[in-house]
């Protein structure tokens, strides 16, 4: 099986005293779940950055398969102007929104809203939603269930886990628990 992401001596800071990251390999394969997890301002979303090639590294080499990813913040990945469901249909097939918006206890009518007029709750299940429909091999999950209460954050997790026979999943999240029962592998920033 072939990997979905791999970063190979990977060195990158925001000046050139203080590496956030110096030689930092990792890989991923289809049906693996990695999570990273550290305290705040260690680099886990500044990793996302680079493997999004949003930032460039200073060294290294980054590969990754079709991507899709969630963001901790779920009101800046959506456009405050469009419906939920226009955004969606943008960038995803909706062959299995029933299935998924049934996984996730959303009701359709709330992708017909605008995304201030949805919960932080509502939104990000929205956001996973969207990742999952784009049938990514590989998904970046940046701290996704933080805005969910604990019963809606176990029924997204299962959700996740049930798919992941048809992706990567790479997590970052400050909560350990939650990796140790999620993670095939923990990186520790």
């Amino acid at each position: 099986m072939h990997n979905v992401l791999e970063v190979k001596n990977l060195s990158f800071g925001y000046t050139k005293e203080t590496l956030l990251f110096e030689n930092f390999s990792i890989s991923l394969k289809k049906g693996e779940i990695k999570a990273i997890v550290g305290a705040s301002g260690v680099g886990k979303s500044t990793l996302f950055e680079l493997i999004l090639n949003n930032v460039k590294a200073s060294s290294g080499e980054i590969f990754t398969a079709s991507c899709s990813q969630v963001f901790q913040d779920p009101y800046s990945s959506f456009h405050p102007s469009y419906t939920l469901l226009n955004q969606i249909k943008d960038v995803a097939p909706l062959d299995d929104l029933e299935h998924y918006l049934s996984a996730m206890n959303l009701d359709y009518q709330l992708l017909l809203k605008l995304p201030h007029e949805l919960s932080g709750g509502q939104l990000q299940r929205a956001s996973i939603l969207r990742a999952m429909l784009m049938k990514s091999e590989l998904l970046l999950l940046d701290e996704p269930t933080s805005a969910l209460d604990n019963v809606i954050q176990l029924e997204v997790m299962h959700m996740l886990m049930k798919n992941i026979k048809s992706m990567g999943m790479l997590l970052i999240t400050h909560d350990l628990e939650l990796a140790k029962w999620c993670a095939d592998e923990i990186i520790l920033l």
